[in-house]
């Protein structure tokens, strides 16, 4: 799984941090794979001492398939490989660089919904 690992590291650009919105890449040893996924949602598991995370996301595999991991900081930022069902897993964000400009379409979105109440006649 390092050279995995490493071998991704070298073609992909990837972030540090983790955040609702993101896209994903998750390597599998066992069955090996490599598939994307969209993380929807990361919710602080307060049950547990330590800090653990509900992450939810979408595997953009076919067919799609909505997931949630509990994990540490750690295991879903790339510093750490994690198990499930006792195989090996790597998660980490992609930074597909700056966010790019808005569209006019959503420029003319966003105008209406800060512009509030309107008159008609």
């Amino acid at each position: 799984m390092d050279n995995i690992i490493k071998g991704l590291k070298k073609l992909v650009p990837f972030k540090d941090t983790l955040e609702a919105g993101d896209i994903v890449l998750i390597a599998a040893k066992n069955p090996q794979m490599l598939v994307y996924g969209l993380v929807s949602d990361i919710v602080r598991d307060d049950t547990k001492p330590d800090e653990w995370w509900h992450v939810s996301m979408h595997i953009l595999s076919l067919p799609p398939r909505k997931v949630s991991w509990i994990l540490r900081t750690s295991q879903m930022t790339g510093l750490e490989i994690f198990t499930m069902d006792g195989e090996e897993r790597f998660m980490k964000a992609v930074d597909f660089g700056p966010k790019l400009p808005q569209t006019g379409m959503e420029k003319q979105q966003k105008n209406k919904e800060k512009s509030g109440l309107r008159r008609v006649k």
